[in-house]
């Protein structure tokens, strides 16, 4: 595997290559990412990883400084696996070498909602970032994963309307025997909260559960899981149920025509937030 640092070192590496497959990450790998770089060898070669703590998608009080660094170690386990031919790994000023003002926005309606309405500029800073990295790769593919379900749509839809020639695969959430959702974050989480940390994906099974019966409102639904959460001393952010193509609320009338579905929640456990998502569709 080849490690590089610059732009100019990945260009000449990847020159005359054009079914080039790509994953971005932050790092601080994790079993999901390596499910990540595993399917993109099925669909692209040579496959390029990038590892970028990108500034411009956190916020001013959130974890930019603490976000787990471990380049070394993903080193080894990118090597070890032996799917990924190139590893990216640009310095901060090597991506932003001046104040990055051109910056790609969201469209409202989608990059202000859910993750949006708790962190904004949080979806400016990752379709910003994602760009660029894909205009330094100039990949054929790209493959991101489900439980940034919201992000996955975002990137979607700005190749859609930007006519990038890249296709988009998504890869299903990796999770710990527990349903756990893998996530970099998981490791600042203690062992008593470690413990509680899957209560978040059983919240959603149970909000789905509840959904079958068609009796109750989406409302009802969410309030039944944010309630469910807090009473255990989360502190909630969203449990929502939205139509899956678009992340709107559904009416009780697309629910019980099986329009697909998806709840997702975002919550902190002690000072960890994690987020998750369930797909699935009503059925009697």
């Amino acid at each position: 595997m080849k490690v590089v640092h610059t732009i100019e070192e990945l260009r000449d590496q990847l020159r005359g290559q054009l079914r080039a497959s790509f994953v971005p990450t932050m790092g601080n790998l994790h079993e999901g990412h390596l499910a990540l770089m595993k399917m993109a060898r099925q669909h692209g070669d040579p496959v390029v990883a990038s590892i970028f703590v990108n500034p411009l998608q956190f916020g001013p009080n959130e974890d930019f400084d603490k976000y787990p660094r471990t380049l070394e170690e993903d080193i080894r386990k990118l090597e070890e696996r032996r799917d990924v031919y190139v590893l990216f790994a640009p310095a901060v000023k090597e991506m932003y070498p001046e104040p990055q003002s051109f910056r790609i926005q969201p469209p409202e309606g989608l990059g202000n909602i859910l993750e949006g309405e708790f962190r904004p500029g949080f979806f400016s800073g990752v379709s910003t970032v994602v760009l660029k990295l894909f205009s330094c790769v100039q990949p054929k593919v790209a493959v991101f994963g489900k439980k940034d379900y919201q992000q996955l749509m975002i990137v979607r839809k700005m190749c859609r309307q930007f006519q990038l020639p890249i296709t988009i695969y998504a890869h299903e959430t990796v999770r710990e025997d527990s349903g756990l959702a893998m996530s970099s974050r998981n490791r600042f989480l203690s062992d008593s909260e470690r413990a509680e940390a899957p209560i978040l994906y059983q919240t959603l099974e149970a909000v789905r559960n509840q959904l079958q019966t068609g009796d109750a409102s989406v409302e009802s639904l969410e309030a039944f899981g944010r309630k469910k959460l807090a009473d255990r001393g989360w502190e909630v952010d969203y449990v929502s149920v939205r139509r899956r193509h678009d992340l709107n609320p559904p009416s009780q009338e697309e629910i019980l025509a099986n329009e697909p579905l998806v709840v997702l929640a975002a919550a902190k456990l002690g000072t960890t937030r994690l987020i998750d998502n369930l797909e699935f569709a009503y059925q009697p």
